[in-house]
């Protein structure tokens, strides 16, 4: 199967987990293509049997290029088995770790009007070292008030990879 992993990130964490779900489906025997949402071609959403796309959120919301990418594309993407998963921190939480439970893939689900066939969220990465000042300070403070980690001088790998395993399983058994 022809596979195209399009990506939406902010600090590279949602890329790290494209990739891993790019082995496991070349593993099993899918053709693979990743790519960064603003550099997908016409060709390559025609060419896929599947689209798979990731989204991180970035203080409470994803980038609008993901929401302008389906507005432009939706039909052929739900013309496609197709799939989405958000990388977001809240999603470390166990009360907030499904697609059900998770607050940013309900917002997404209202604003988007795809409708994905399948859906996932994983937790993603903290990276304090890696941040300018001002979104080392907004994370802090963000990660103070839900009792996450607030320690600038480390960082913070919360995605379960057993997890994204588990869905590049179910992708690849479409």
């Amino acid at each position: 199967m022809n596979t195209l992993i399009i990506y939406s990130t902010v600090d590279g964490q949602t890329i790290s987990i494209c990739q891993r779900i790019a082995q496991r489906l070349v593993d099993a025997k899918h053709q693979v293509t990743v790519v960064d949402i603003k550099d997908v071609t016409q060709q390559q959403l025609i060419d896929a049997e599947q689209i798979v796309m990731g989204a991180s959120i970035r203080y409470g919301k994803h980038r609008p290029a993901l929401y302008n990418f389906i507005a432009t594309n939706q039909a052929l993407i739900t013309s496609k088995l197709n799939s989405f998963f958000s990388v977001n921190v809240v999603a470390r939480k166990p009360e907030k770790n499904t697609p059900e439970t998770n607050p940013y893939i309900q917002k997404f689900l209202q604003l988007s009007a795809w409708q994905p066939q399948l859906l996932a969220v994983f937790a993603g990465k903290i990276d304090y070292p890696k941040y300018g000042f001002f979104d080392k300070m907004m994370i802090r403070f963000i990660m103070w008030i839900t009792k996450g980690p607030t320690d600038t001088s480390g960082t913070f790998e919360f995605t379960n990879w057993h997890k994204v395993d588990e869905f590049a399983k179910r992708l690849s058994e479409q």
